[in-house]
């Protein structure tokens, strides 16, 4: 009887910290995107996470792994959404579907939530490998997700438009949000749709 109320507060206790990480993990993901890896700090992260500043070792061992598993989830997140996205259509709608998405007036105004490439860019050469190595499968993934929706999918040429595509979306968003100018950053969003390979 007293082994398994022991192992009943064990797993509850076990339950409740893998909540309370996952909700860390969940907030910071948000914070990186909105406010930068430099402008991210724990006491932050944990205040708006409900919990005390001084729990934070107990689920990372560094601010630097806190940061690297915030990057892997906002890039998670947005490959998760742009691939149900890209489900959503029909297959020969689904890269106009991803541009369009991509480039939105919803997407350039939701940086916490949007895509951790064009809210982070300037800032992920300069962390850690563990953060960069998270980033660098994202633009992979990215490259691949668009690649596979295109119709000459597998062809010569298909894979360089494909990497061409995501730099432009990735650049023309990062730039958009740059423009203090709102019919500037129209423009912007407006050029890249125009030039960007639907066919």
């Amino acid at each position: 009887m007293m082994t398994i109320m022991r192992n009943t507060k064990l797993s509850t206790r076990t339950a409740a910290k893998e909540a309370s990480h996952e909700r860390i993990v969940c907030v910071a993901a948000r914070a990186i995107r909105r406010s930068g890896y430099d402008g991210t700090g724990v006491a932050d992260i944990m205040k708006e996470a409900g919990l005390t500043h001084g729990a934070f070792y107990a689920h990372f061992a560094s601010r630097e792994a806190m940061l690297a598993e915030a990057a892997g989830r906002a890039c998670a997140e947005a490959a998760a959404a742009a691939a149900d996205g890209v489900a959503s259509v029909p297959p020969e709608q689904a890269l106009t579907y991803m541009f369009h998405a991509y480039l939105s007036r919803e997407n350039l105004e939701q940086v916490e939530r949007g895509c951790p490439l064009a809210a982070l860019a300037s800032e992920t050469a300069r962390q850690t490998p563990e953060v960069r190595r998270v980033s660098t499968r994202y633009i992979k993934e990215m490259v691949d997700l668009v690649a596979r929706q295109s119709p000459d999918w597998g062809q010569p040429g298909s894979h360089e438009r494909a990497l061409v595509s995501v730099a432009t979306m990735v650049g023309t968003l990062l730039l958009a949000r740059i423009a203090d100018e709102p019919a500037l950053s129209d423009s912007l969003r407006a050029a890249a749709l125009q030039h960007l390979p639907v066919a």
